[in-house]
């Protein structure tokens, strides 16, 4: 069977009750977290051949494509359900120009547009880092939010979204963009996931509880160079850098200890007791250090993934240096879980209407 014959029999088959494209798709927090709120992605795309095969190593049956996403002709895929994925937030020239698709041209967020007009998505969601909606005094995301009207989208106000709100232990924070259709949008209501009041903690990622059945799997990982370790060794957990004595200060944090902000990352060993700070793609590097409470070293592979909320069954592919990466990079399964529930909710409300209206 050909490859475009395949493609088409897949959106073709009704049994799948929600479909979906990711885009920039990563080790899979995203679609780990829509495929557990029952969506099926009929395309997977991303340009890290490390992140593709973690997809493939854990879900051969997904269509998970390592190619350039210019590349991709997304006709195929013409009536899906939602479409999703983390473009990177890139800046665009704005002289004289109306703000169309093309103006976005070269960017890897008019691959994405491209995908939504090609598709046809009944509805979207972009995710990025909470800097885009302030980037470039905001005329980025509105540049971004008018291509998607112009390629027919109703889009409702981006919205940031902390993860330790959403069974995520840890204080990560990302901004979402929803659009809806626009022959749908004064239908229905999209209802943004409700926040959980229970926070969870650092213990709850690493030891046995409501999280997790067991205690965190042994895994390898990154180390800190002795020097460094020496001065880790100084700082209490729940501490950083202004519980050093202020010589090692001075020495370590070098030009921005005289620089202002809180800096409250640097040199900083989270506690058992609290949420983890947002996970970097190197748990190691200077001056963004995620220390584990009790040992003077950095977040193990499987600690990393769990802060994130991956299950310990979920293998990565590459090296160390790269499966950090792809944790760091990822959307939190269970915060994605959560939108991905109330997507369904918003497909079975443009359903239920448009079944009313025949």
């Amino acid at each position: 069977m050909g490859n475009l014959e395949f493609q088409k029999n897949i959106i073709d088959n009704d049994n799948i009750a929600y479909s979906s494209i990711e885009l920039f798709a990563g080790a899979g927090g995203m679609a780990l977290g829509m495929e557990k709120a029952g969506i099926k992605h009929l395309l997977l795309n991303d340009f890290d051949k490390y992140a593709i095969q973690t997809l493939k190593l854990n879900r051969p049956k997904w269509n998970a494509i390592h190619a350039d996403i210019s590349t991709l002709d997304f006709t195929l895929y013409k009536g899906i359900d939602i479409l999703t994925g983390g473009f990177p937030c890139q800046a665009f020239s704005y002289a004289g120009k109306k703000r169309g698709l093309e103006d976005t041209r070269g960017t890897l967020f008019y691959e994405f547009a491209r995908a939504l007009k090609e598709t046809q998505a009944i509805v979207f969601l972009a995710e990025n880092v909470r800097g885009l909606k302030s980037h470039d005094k905001g005329r980025t995301l509105s540049t971004m939010l008018e291509v998607f009207k112009s390629v027919g989208y109703e889009v409702l106000e981006p919205k940031i979204l902390k993860a330790l709100h959403f069974n995520v232990p840890q204080k990560r924070e990302r901004l979402f963009i929803v659009g809806i259709k626009k022959e749908y949008a004064n239908l229905v209501k999209f209802q943004w996931p409700k926040e959980s009041k229970k926070i969870y903690t650092l213990k709850d990622a690493l030891k046995k509880g409501e999280l997790y059945n067991c205690d965190v799997p042994h895994s390898s990982g990154q180390h800190y160079p002795e020097k460094k370790r020496k001065i880790l060794d100084l700082v209490p957990p729940g501490g950083y850098w202004r519980d050093l004595p202020i010589e090692i200060q001075k020495e370590y944090m070098m030009k921005s200890f005289y620089l202002g902000g809180g800096k409250t990352g640097i040199a900083r060993r989270i506690a058992w007791d609290e949420p983890s700070l947002t996970l970097t793609c190197s748990p190691a590097q200077k001056q963004t250090e995620r220390c584990h409470p009790d040992e003077t070293r950095p977040f193990t592979v499987r600690e990393y993934a769990r802060i994130q909320t991956f299950p310990d069954n979920w293998m990565f592919a590459g090296s160390i240096s790269q499966q950090y990466k792809q944790i760091g990079n990822a959307v939190p399964v269970n915060l994605a879980y959560a939108i991905g529930k109330s997507l369904v909710k918003l497909i079975d409300d443009i359903r239920e209407t448009n079944s009313a209206k025949l």
